[in-house]
């Protein structure tokens, strides 16, 4: 073979792996799209099952925080199935389940169906679906630029929320919320043959030169994220000696009080909104406006944190949560439409944008172990948080009348979220930890 022959050869393969990198980034973008987009049009179910069924706000909400729990404590079994079944299976799984959810949800007659259609099924699906498969495997195809790939597929959040939640109130508004349930539980069923021809078997064998390049390297030069062989090392991170860390737990600090302060905001967004005199469609419009601008913040937040570092990521986007929740606050004693829009704008860009960085820290310190398993439990924990905070949220709007001590919840939750990045040097620039030395020694300040 000639030079000329040997170039060309490189760049065809170089070539092929930089478009197939592309599309697992593209197929994480897609179903986290899907998976956050379908579930969260709960927030436009939430008003029509109160005025036919005559549940109050927080049984309602409790459904959502019942998808929330769900999915937390399914997310670490879903990143174990991943390297046992492979994602053909999980993605396959969670399609079909989260179709079922919603037909049978148009179905329902007692709360109880609600609770497991739309919370159990959505929970299951959201684990096979979400992003933790989507980190897992977009790993294998990326290193120096994990976190801005990673941002990209959790930017299909924000755009399913913008897309979908819009079309389902407009479906409600027009067909009643039965047929809307019914027509997303087809929807969603006539995506299952895409889903079954997708290259899963190339997507889940990851970049050659790059799993070689990781089996090859000595322990302390591993990448961020390890080969799916160290899986089953004994020597590995585990998620039992991850949890003796002191990193796993301010991991776990931030991302469940994230959760806690988010969610307590926008599970009652749309309902808060209406109660306030906003038509219906316009309130799901905001909310999928700021929905679909949490793209910017999960894109930012890759770029910020490679230049900027994380604790400043970190404080900015939640010096603009801020911000939005206390829009909404002023809002409820003086209704005018810029404070909506600040709350659209702040709160919008700042949703999810601490995501990629958790996902990108917790792959990152724990890259010779069980990537998958870990971050699946960190992830259950967010959802318990997730799952507070949306259910803290209606029980306070059924005691009190309105929504204002909810966003006192939110703003105390956000103190909690970002403390971790100040009060420990642990998180601001880590490294790869060595199992071996059981967390003994200090990671790079």
């Amino acid at each position: 073979m000639t030079v000329q022959d040997t170039t060309n050869t490189h760049v065809s393969v170089g070539r092929s792996t930089a478009v197939m990198a592309g599309i697992v980034v593209a197929t994480g973008f897609l179903f986290n799209f899907v998976a956050r987009g379908v579930i969260d049009t709960f927030m436009v179910f939430i008003l029509p099952l109160e005025t036919e069924f005559g549940w109050s706000r927080s049984m309602l909400t409790g459904v959502y925080s019942g998808y929330l729990i769900m999915a937390g404590l399914v997310s670490p079994l879903a990143g174990k199935l991943l390297e046992i079944w492979g994602p053909r299976w999980i993605y396959g799984i969670g399609l079909s389940t989260l179709a079922l959810g919603m037909f049978g949800a148009s179905y329902a007659s007692a709360l109880w169906h609600i609770y497991l259609f739309h919370g159990v099924f959505g929970g299951i699906a959201a684990s096979c679906l979400g992003i933790v498969p989507a980190a897992a495997l977009i790993g294998r195809w990326f290193d120096q630029k994990l976190s801005l790939a990673i941002a990209l597929a959790y930017a299909g959040f924000g755009s399913g929320i913008l897309v979908i939640v819009p079309v389902v109130q407009s479906l409600i508004d027009m067909e009643g919320w039965r047929e809307a349930y019914r027509l997303i539980g087809i929807a969603l069923a006539l995506l299952l043959p895409f889903l079954l021809v997708l290259p899963w078997g190339k997507i889940a064998r990851g970049d050659p030169s790059l799993m070689a390049a990781r089996d090859s390297l000595p322990p302390d030069a591993v990448g961020t994220v390890p080969p799916p062989q160290t899986d089953t090392k004994p020597d590995g991170w585990t998620i039992r000696t991850a949890m003796g860390t002191v990193e796993f737990w301010l991991l776990v600090q931030c991302f469940f009080f994230t959760a806690c302060s988010t969610y307590s905001v926008i599970v009652q967004t749309v309902s808060f909104l209406v109660d306030h005199g906003y038509p219906p469609l316009e309130a799901a419009f905001a909310f999928g406006a700021s929905g679909m601008l949490s793209i910017f913040g999960v894109v930012g937040s890759g770029w910020l944190s490679m230049r900027f570092g994380f604790r400043f990521t970190v404080t900015l986007s939640f010096a603009a949560t801020l911000t939005g929740i206390t829009a909404l606050f002023w809002f409820s004693f003086a209704p005018v439409s810029v404070l909506v829009f600040v709350y659209v704008i702040t709160f919008g860009v700042s949703q999810g944008a601490r995501g990629p960085i958790v996902s990108t820290l917790a792959a990152r310190i724990f890259a010779r172990g069980q990537v998958g398993a870990i971050f699946g439990v960190i992830f259950m924990t967010m959802s318990f948080g997730s799952a507070l905070g949306a259910w803290v949220g209606g029980f306070l709007h059924d005691v009190t009348g309105d929504y204002r001590a909810a966003f006192v919840f939110s703003i105390l939750s956000v103190i909690g979220a970002v403390s971790p990045f100040w009060y420990s040097n642990r998180l601001t620039n880590p490294t790869s930890l060595d199992p071996h030395l059981n967390n003994k020694k200090e990671t790079a300040s």
